[in-house]
């Protein structure tokens, strides 16, 4: 795949960040991670995927809390940039340079993942107490705010108690945290019912820009939700997805976890695309165009 020429600033498991002052360029590449290892294969139209799908959900949230974009228009990217138009077009966004909080801000509304296997052995997801009796995919009586530090790449988040949460930030930038974080999950929950997608569950970044909390980052995207097909819906087994799940499913029937994940099939890298861009078009109601 094409790239950029400029060495970046700072380089996540899937995003390249350019830091322009009182401004960030972020860019989404096609790179995709799991179990904390970058795969050495790319999934086409990935990065523009989550790019795209993260505006959508900043404009729909608008009115719920502030966010950190800027512009997505190729017409406002900043001088030394234009020559690479035609990668960055459709998976860049300039926004705003904000304190980032130092947590994952992590939402749950179905019982899947690392919080069913603690649920089975405790009763219990990140520590707080659940009704007896749920089963795999349960969708909970309301949901819960289970925060997680932010690891460096190739280390792990571990899950924290929102007390200890408090402990980092203080009692009023946590509980404005928790607050948002449902808030904003419930919204997009509803939206995406509508269009036939269970979202499971998510993760948010906040920061602080002029003395206000703000989103920032990626918002509901493949790469950091659960998205479930709403009529194949049925608790008591794992779900069809519309995200990462698929790829670490596969790695997890063709890998022990020793030594460096395999080389992904390519129809699993096929496929996978278009899990991402099923998911894009039954949120939005749009048609994927990969270069807007």
């Amino acid at each position: 795949m094409a790239g950029i020429d400029i060495t970046p600033d700072a380089q996540g498991k899937v995003r390249d960040l350019y830091d322009l002052g009182d401004r960030l360029l972020l860019v989404a590449t096609d790179r995709i991670s799991a179990f904390d290892y970058i795969l050495e294969d790319e999934i086409p139209h990935k990065g523009a995927v989550l790019t795209q799908l993260s505006c959508f959900w900043f404009e729909l949230l608008d009115g719920v809390v502030e966010n950190h974009l800027i512009s997505a228009d190729v017409a406002d990217l900043p001088e030394q940039f234009k020559p690479y138009a035609d990668y960055l077009r459709g998976r860049f966004m300039l926004v705003k340079k904000a304190d980032m909080f130092p947590a994952e801000c992590i939402v749950r509304g179905y019982l899947a993942g690392s919080g069913l296997a603690e649920y089975q052995k405790q009763g219990t997801v990140c520590g707080i107490q659940l009704p007896e009796g749920l089963v795999n995919s349960s969708k909970l009586p309301e949901p819960i705010f289970t925060p997680s530090t932010k690891a460096e790449i190739g280390d792990h988040d571990e899950n924290i108690s929102y007390e200890r949460l408090v402990e980092i930030i203080g009692e009023d930038d946590a509980s404005k945290l928790r607050d948002l974080s449902i808030k904003v999950y419930t919204t997009a929950r509803d939206h995406a019912e509508k269009q036939g997608i269970v979202i499971a569950d998510t993760k948010f970044e906040f920061g602080r820009l002029n003395g206000q909390i703000i989103l920032a980052d990626e918002v509901l995207t493949p790469d950091s939700s659960r998205f479930w097909p709403g009529d194949e819906y049925a608790e008591g087994k794992d779900q069809p997805s519309f995200d990462k799940q698929f790829v670490r499913d596969w790695l997890n029937a063709n890998w022990d976890r020793q030594g460096n994940p395999p080389r992904l099939p390519q129809d699993i890298i096929d496929r996978t695309s278009e899990k991402y861009i099923q998911a894009y078009e039954k949120i939005t109601g749009r048609t994927f165009v990969p270069f807007v």
